[in-house]
């Protein structure tokens, strides 16, 4: 394995927080396609993936990225209970505004409007932050996510309950706890290992 330091020089990289695509460079070389074997493609789950930069990358573990993966769809694509997909997805981007996840945050704000149609209050929450009045369901989800995405985590009963009053069921809420811990997670991740550049 190569441990080749990518020095990218990016002009113009995104400062703001932004519902439009936006792109990523790691610091670390990603495989290239000729170099992925048939374990890499299996790990990659998706093989599409191998031609983005951040999963081209972190498929040099591919155990790990299997698993992350895995984990990543059954959050988002395993609606037929729980939480709906807006609202996965809301948890994410509220993660992803507190970490300054600039990339996470633009994609999952996009999944965010298109499955609520609620494009003006996910655009408030990405340009005053996490605090934005958003309405009590909303403001719960959001507040849930940010404690469990603060350093040390500070998720308590109290948001559990603040969530079934706003009223979340016991798998929704279940839902919201993974889906921002898993982003919180995931956010950590990508900007220790890159950074957003402008859309190619």
């Amino acid at each position: 394995m190569s441990d080749t330091v990518i020095e990218p020089t990016i002009e113009n990289p995104p400062v703001a927080f932004t519902q439009d695509k936006i792109g990523w460079t790691g610091w670390l070389q990603p495989l290239t396609e000729p170099e992925l074997t048939d374990r890499h493609y299996e790990a990659l789950v998706d093989k599409a993936r191998a031609k983005n930069p951040y999963f081209a990358l972190l498929v040099r573990d591919p155990d790990i990225l299997e698993a992350r993966t895995k984990t990543d769809n059954d959050i988002f694509y395993n609606i037929e209970d729980g939480l709906p997909r807006a609202e996965r997805e809301l948890a994410a981007t509220a993660a992803s505004r507190l970490n300054g996840c600039i990339l996470c945050a633009s994609v999952h704000s996009r999944f965010a409007s298109q499955y609520s149609k609620r494009d003006v209050d996910v655009q408030k929450l990405l340009d005053d932050g996490v605090d934005a009045d958003l309405g009590e369901r909303w403001n719960a989800i959001v507040a849930a996510s940010v404690a469990l995405s603060a350093t040390p985590p500070a998720f308590t009963a109290e948001h559990a309950q603040r969530l079934r009053k706003a009223g979340l069921s016991t798998e929704e809420i279940s839902d919201v706890v993974h889906g921002a811990a898993f982003f919180n997670w995931a956010n950590r991740l990508m900007l220790s290992i890159g950074e957003p550049t402008p859309a190619a």
